[in-house]
């Protein structure tokens, strides 16, 4: 590829203010994109939004709940009056609880999937609408390993990033024939704000014995494959998943 693959796009990166979102961001970012990100927190918006400005004064951030449809109708008309169009879009947010199953509760049930199925969704088909409009746009979903095996004590979780695989599949066979990639990252074990703290010892060494590489992943190891997807290069790929889990969905016994 070029040494700017994504030179002239624009990007919007929901859940752009930290962890997977905000790696991603940055390397768009490096790649040649102009960059929006959108997070919930203002003041945590604020921060990460004056990091990328310092290497391009162009990028924006947008404050916004995802899961709130008005929000998400706001954020596209303030990006599209500023912007002008969205070339690439990457729904990040997400959140989790562990615990047994049993004992969700159904406002612990709707808060992950508010965020992890139902505002992926609109955000996919709203955004989306416009890149059909236009006949051009990538969309790079962010799904997980939990979207391919069954886990215990995440189960909400785990039927969430199934829908977003089963979405992901969806809108790709949807809407290849007018201009519109979508593709997925499942990334395997990388430690974030939101397992970081929420992974007991013993499920971390667990995580790492049963992955081939024998360690957790680096947030930048996801950013080649983000670039990649979103990148002219990869102009005949869609529907696609690419796993970045240190060999996890490969192992055997």
């Amino acid at each position: 590829m070029q040494s700017l693959p994504l030179q002239g796009l624009n990007a919007l990166v929901i859940g752009g203010t930290s962890g997977i979102g905000n790696h991603i961001a940055h390397g768009f970012q490096d790649a040649g994109a102009r960059v929006a990100i959108v997070g919930r927190t203002p003041a945590k918006l604020d921060g990460a939004v004056r990091k990328l400005q310092a290497q391009d004064p162009k990028a924006r951030g947008y404050a916004c709940d995802a899961s709130s449809n008005n929000d998400l109708d706001t954020l596209l008309a303030s990006v599209l009056s500023e912007f002008g169009h969205i070339d690439i879009f990457v729904p990040a947010q997400g959140t989790t609880i562990l615990k047994a199953a049993e004992e969700f509760s159904e406002d612990e049930f709707d808060r992950i999937m508010n965020t992890n199925m139902r505002s992926v969704f609109f955000s996919c088909t709203k955004v989306g609408a416009h890149m059909l409009s236009r006949g051009n746009g990538v969309i790079i979903n962010i799904a997980s390993l939990a979207a391919h095996r069954g886990w215990s004590r995440s189960s909400v979780y785990c039927v969430s990033k199934h829908g977003v695989l089963g979405l992901t599949h969806s809108l790709a066979a949807e809407w290849a024939e007018r201009g519109v990639r979508v593709n997925a990252i499942s990334p395997g074990f990388f430690m974030t704000e939101l397992n970081r703290d929420k992974m007991s010892p013993e499920r971390k060494d667990l995580a790492l014995r049963r992955t081939p590489m024998r360690r957790f992943g680096e947030l930048p190891e996801l950013v080649g494959a983000a670039i990649y997807l979103a990148s002219p290069g990869s102009s005949f790929v869609t529907g696609t998943v690419i796993n970045v889990d240190g060999g996890y969905l490969a192992a055997g016994i």
